[in-house]
This record gives structure tokens, C-alpha cells and sequence, in this order.
């Protein structure tokens, strides 16, 4: 099989993908044309019908896997497919695996690793309430599997756990060269800043959001999720309740990428930064193994910027 990371500009290909979705629209000049995303285990591409109508093209919806005919062209930094010719396929032409994108990462040993953190953390309230979670076997084994974004970064499965891992290891490193942060708090929350994503998301091979996170989002889910298990803890102390849920409301850090708070105490804007490095430096690591450009890729929203790869010279 021939996966998507391996596509190079000018390449053709016949092979089977995964469609992930399907877009039919109109160019300015009314002619129409399909939009797919088409999507194996290491990674997805947009891939464009430009004669839907034609002979070759057979009918085809969302989560059916398609025999391609196609040819590979960059467009706007990024590699997209011309289709040719397209053929649904039956059982028995494919092996599902292929088609499911995981984490480069060991699964086991990233939430092994993840664990030796929840250890670190001393404070009985906090430590209850960890426990809830992670030695809750549904829970845990939700959390493993789970994506971090539908397409954004770390839009995998195990790509919740890998996220998560880093932002807490990238705390840890700031209690070190920060040492007025609350150790305890900040584990915390950067263990459990994400796991309303368990509920916003759907498993795959469709990724993509519930209903409930289309009305509520993440980050007012997560909130309430561990706002009701704190609420079972005896004693749990009012503003270390108040300083969990704030930490989980702020860690996008602005109205304007969705944060219903802004962050207010250390802890809080410690979160935000982890959480934002890494979301941004997975998001430049994905779009740059999917091209071969060692130029300008132009500008991408998500960096807010024109980005290109790092020279080799130095």
C-alpha cells in the first residue's frame, strides 16, 4: 500500500483511502465538483473530483473506502490529489488497520509515563481526584484511544495521551524554573486539561464532533466532568476547587480560541503556554512531513504566519 505521508508532487496513484468526508460545490464559473479528505494510518490529504459526472466515477459517500486514480500536486504548501477515477470497495479489499492513524509513540509506555507523574503528586485532594479518572478502566482506556483535535494537531489515536504527556512534562520543567507555581495544581490540571475530548469527539474511524461538543466544547465539558468529581470528594477544599476549574476554563488563554476565562493565577498561565507550544509545535512538525518544500509553504492560520521549513546549512 502506498500511504499518504510517502506522496510526493507529480506521483500517481492507485490505491485504496479511507474518505473521511465529502464536499460537492460549484466553481465560479458553476461547474461542479467534489471535495473529499481521504485519510490511512499515517495521515489525511484533500483530494479534488473536478468531474464528478464523468465516466470512472462511480458513487461513493463518507467512511466507504475508494479505489483511487490520481495524481499528487502541491497546492498552497501542502500535497492534494487530482482525482481521476474512484471505485468503492468491498470487504476483503482492504485491511481496516491500514486506514486508522495511531501515534508514532508507544501507547503503553506513554501512559505508563503519564502515570509516574500522577504519582508525583502530593496533595490527598488532588491525588483523589486523579484517581477518579485514571483508575476508572472505561475512562482510561477512552482516554488512550481519543484524538486531540479532528484535524488540527495530534488528530490520532493515542494523540490525546501524547498531547497530554507533553504538556504535563513541559509543566514539570516550569515548577523547576518557577518554583512559586503550586507543583500539585499544575500536574493537576495539565493531566486533566484536555479530557472533556473524550466527550467532544467521536471514536474512529469517524474523528469528528458530537453533538455535544458542537454545543458545549471541550473545555466547558472537561470543566463540569471534574467539577462533578470534585464535588464527591469530602472536604475538597473551596479555593483549590475554585483554582482546578479555573485552570481547565483558561488554558486556551484568549476569548478568541474559545477560553471562557482568562488566566489569572500562575498556575493558569503556565497551563496555557504548555498547552499552546505544544499544540503549535506538532502543527508545524505535521505540515512539514507532508511536504518535501524547503520553501515558503505562504501563510498558515493556525501559526498565524509564513512559515517554511529550517534551513539545513547550519
Amino acid at each position: 500500500m502506498k500511504y499518504i505521508e510517502s506522496f510526493r508532487d507529480g506521483e500517481g496513484i492507485n490505491d485504496i483511502y479511507l474518505v473521511r468526508s465529502k464536499r460537492s460545490d460549484v466553481t465560479k464559473t458553476g461547474k461542479p465538483y467534489d471535495k473529499l479528505v481521504l485519510t490511512d494510518k499515517t495521515g489525511s490529504i484533500d483530494a479534488m473530483i473536478w468531474d464528478p459526472n464523468s465516466a470512472g466515477i462511480d458513487d461513493f459517500d463518507v467512511l466507504d473506502y475508494i479505489l483511487v486514480n490520481a495524481v499528487v500536486n502541491t497546492y498552497q504548501g501542502a500535497n492534494q490529489l487530482n482525482i481521476k477515477r474512484v471505485r468503492k470497495c468491498s470487504e476483503g479489499e482492504y485491511d481496516p488497520a491500514d486506514y486508522l492513524p495511531v501515534s508514532e509513540y508507544d501507547v503503553d509506555k506513554m501512559w505508563e509515563e503519564l502515570m509516574s507523574f500522577r504519582d508525583k503528586v502530593g496533595n490527598k485532594y488532588l491525588s483523589q481526584l486523579l484517581a477518579l479518572f485514571f483508575d476508572d478502566a472505561a475512562f482510561a482506556e477512552k482516554f488512550r484511544k481519543c484524538s486531540a483535535a479532528k484535524a488540527v494537531h495530534h488528530g490520532f489515536i493515542g494523540g490525546l495521551l501524547e498531547h497530554t504527556l507533553s504538556v504535563t512534562k513541559l509543566c514539570e520543567y516550569y515548577t523547576k524554573a518557577y518554583p512559586m507555581l503550586n507543583a500539585n495544581l499544575l500536574l493537576t490540571v495539565a493531566m486533566l486539561h484536555d479530557i472533556g475530548k473524550t466527550k467532544e469527539l467521536s471514536d474512529f474511524p469517524q474523528n469528528d464532533y458530537t453533538d455535544e461538543g458542537q454545543l458545549l466544547g471541550h473545555i466547558v465539558m472537561g470543566a463540569h466532568m471534574v467539577m462533578d468529581k470534585m464535588d464527591g470528594i469530602e472536604g475538597f477544599p473551596e479555593k483549590l476547587y475554585s483554582e482546578v476549574t479555573h485552570c481547565i476554563l483558561a488554558h486556551h488563554g484568549e476569548y478568541e480560541f474559545g477560553s471562557p476565562k482568562k488566566p489569572a493565577i500562575m498556575e493558569a498561565v503556565a497551563l496555557h503556554f504548555a498547552d499552546n507550544t505544544d499544540a503549535k509545535m506538532e502543527t508545524m512538525k505535521e505540515i512539514f512531513s507532508s511536504t518535501d518544500n524547503d520553501g515558503w509553504l505562504g501563510f498558515n492560520r493556525l501559526i498565524d504566519s509564513n512559515i517554511r521549513k529550517t534551513s539545513r546549512n547550519g
